[in-house]
């Protein structure tokens, strides 16, 4: 009898829930520093002052504009990965947001320790899960590819881009605080530092493919040395 799964692939599986789960306890303990927003978030609050829509559905809209210039662009695949990205990490930092064991720091100092402790949190999940192989979320999607295609580091790359955006997010009133400048330019060395350390490819594209009636299997390019 033929496995309706592999076993890599529901390892694999797990790997990618794990970082997500990662992902969004990072976004958690960064927004309860309360010392500002990311630039995608102070973006995203921008737009939705201008437009009127909801904080959420202006973050779905620019995610699939993403997703979709990433693919039309810069060969970057959506995979599994990518959709469980914009379905389960909102709902992690709700979750985890509500619990009271996460710190609530009250001043300046103790604040911005807690944000670099989510920095880097999220560097780590970011490894984790796009090691996975199974796609990456919108953001962490364009900004591989953009890597990629430029010859830049993925540090360069991502510091380049949380510039723009926190550049157009000014410009549109988006709430810019110290949490915002030091995402902008330490999310890029922590994500890399990360990539680097479980040795995970700049390719963010999915690779695992079916092969026959629901059977999963991995490329020889994602073998365990290699992700």
């Amino acid at each position: 009898m033929r496995r309706l799964l592999s076993w890599s692939f529901v390892r694999h599986l797990l790997r990618l829930h794990l970082g997500l789960f990662l992902y969004g306890l990072s976004v958690a303990v960064m927004l309860e520093a309360r010392i500002g927003l990311d630039p995608w978030s102070a973006l995203h609050q921008g737009v939705s002052e201008q437009l009127g829509w909801s904080f959420g559905r202006i973050s779905q809209v620019v995610g699939v504009l993403l997703i979709l210039s990433s693919w039309l662009t810069l060969q970057v695949r959506p995979g599994v990965g990518t959709i469980f990205n914009m379905a389960v990490v909102g709902p992690w930092v709700d979750l985890l947001r509500v619990q009271s064991w996460l710190p609530h720091p009250s001043g300046l100092m103790l604040g911005t320790g807690q944000f670099l402790v989510g920095v880097l949190i999220m560097g780590l999940a970011s490894a984790v899960y796009i090691g996975a192989r199974l796609g990456a979320g919108p953001r962490d999607g364009f900004v591989l590819g953009l890597s990629r295609r430029s010859g830049w580091s993925i540090r360069g790359t991502r510091i380049r881009v949380e510039l723009v955006v926190l550049g157009i997010a000014l410009l549109i009133g988006g709430s810019i605080g110290l949490g915002t400048l030091l995402f902008a330019f330490l999310m890029g060395p922590s994500m890399q530092g990360a990539f680097k350390l479980f040795r995970v490819s700049k390719d963010p594209s999915p690779s695992f493919a079916v092969e026959g009636p629901g059977v999963a299997t991995a490329p020889p390019s994602v073998a365990e040395g290699q992700i």
